[in-house]
């Protein structure tokens, strides 16, 4: 069983950064990672996936030069560096893995949560105007 921890939310004005951290307690090679966010009342919509040996980075049109996702494998921890935040970003945030996958298969599903196997409990973040 893979536990995720999210750590970084907050409240800040528009214009604001923050950076999410989610620490994971395995890890493995070939594990497809996401950021994913939700409003209530809307579904889950994914913000941005990486591939555990880096060579896959996506992001959704909204998070596109404004978020940066990265990892740290010595420290078994992913992160969603937010930048420019804009109140519509408010929203809790979770991070996702799922591991044994391809490459390929994070690609194909970069935004599907239902390809993801563990979701951390979710941090809030809130951009006020």
């Amino acid at each position: 069983q893979v536990e995720l921890v999210e750590s970084g939310g907050g409240s800040v004005q528009a214009g604001g950064s923050l950076r999410l951290s989610c620490r994971y307690s395995t890890y493995t090679d070939n594990v497809c990672m996401g950021w994913f966010r939700q409003t209530p009342g809307k579904s889950r919509e994914g913000v941005a996936t990486t591939f555990s040996g880096g060579g896959l980075t996506e992001y959704a049109d909204f998070s596109a030069g404004r978020f940066t996702i990265s990892q740290d494998s010595a420290k078994n921890t992913l992160y969603l560096e937010l930048n420019s935040l804009k109140p519509e970003d408010t929203a809790v945030y979770y991070c996702a893995r799922t591991p044994g996958v391809s490459q390929d298969y994070c690609f194909r599903n970069r935004f599907n949560r239902g390809a993801f196997d563990y979701w951390g409990q979710g941090t809030q973040v809130t951009v006020s105007s």
